[in-house]
């Protein structure tokens, strides 16, 4: 399994998951998607989720 995945959201990178103890902590590449930065998610498709719903306008606060 690998160490750290790329999130994109519709051919825009969001940031990048690293795996730790916790699960993978996100780290954002642009402002858009500052709001998910630090977050531990369970995995890298749960950051995706969480990304492109606040692409979407579907969250009031991130994950």
């Amino acid at each position: 399994m690998p160490d750290s995945y790329i999130i994109e959201v519709d051919s825009q990178t969001a940031g990048i998951v690293v795996r730790n103890q916790g699960g993978y902590c996100f780290f954002a590449s642009s402002d858009r998607f500052n709001r998910l930065e630090g977050q531990i998610f369970r995995n890298a498709r749960e950051a995706e989720r969480a990304a492109r719903k606040l692409v979407n306008g579907e969250v009031q606060e991130a994950a």
